[in-house]
């Protein structure tokens, strides 16, 4: 199995990496998209609370009408400047989430799936599952942020449900490789502990 430091995982295009490198990472990029999340969760919650909206209610929007309430509940400058700084700083959480998510994939893998083989691959192939949903989730935010300034259509709204309902499948499925990333990280980890105390 792995002995902490010297232990080299498999990344991908046939690179290696110290495991002890790949927790520093997958640490730095979840603590850093918790950070960006809190603050995105406070901007939304202030919106709401002042307006009875915030931009994670266009999630659910399905037609223009729907978008169109909202936009106009955020007719005063500094309700569609808080929207528009929600929808554009969601940008800096889209690839901070999507590497957690990811390395907490090769974190599994390598406790879960050491040796080449099925279950190995799979592992390989859901972890490029959250990097789809950040990308449908820029998507998303491109589509509200037209709506927000060039106007809703039905169209626009119908396209955005439907990146929105994509990235959400995406999400859940890096929520699960998290869990499974730290215990693997905790799994891993083990066989170093063990050393030190022997």
């Amino acid at each position: 199995m792995c002995s902490g430091a010297g232990y080299h995982p498999q990344i991908a295009m046939g690179e290696t990496m110290r495991l002890s490198s790949l927790i520093r990472l997958w640490i730095w990029t979840t603590l850093l998209a918790l950070v960006a999340f809190a603050i995105l969760a406070v901007t939304d919650q202030k919106l709401k609370a002042a307006t009875g909206f915030g931009t994670v209610d266009l999630q659910s929007v399905h037609d223009a009408l729907g978008a169109k309430r909202i936009f106009s509940a955020w007719i005063a400058r500094e309700h569609a400047a808080a929207a528009g700084f929600a929808l554009g700083f969601d940008y800096l959480f889209m690839p901070l989430y999507a590497m957690s998510f990811y390395f907490s994939a090769i974190l599994a893998r390598e406790a879960f799936a050491p040796k080449r083989g099925l279950k190995r691959r799979a592992v390989d192939y859901l972890g490029f599952v959250p990097l789809i949903g950040a990308i449908a989730d820029a998507i998303e935010n491109g589509l509200e942020l037209t709506m927000l300034t060039g106007g809703a259509t039905n169209s626009l709204a119908q396209n955005a449900l439907m990146v929105t309902q994509v990235k959400m499948v995406c999400f859940y499925v890096g929520l699960a490789l998290l869990i499974a990333g730290f215990v693997g990280m905790m799994k891993l980890r083990r066989p170093k502990k063990a050393e030190k105390a022997g």
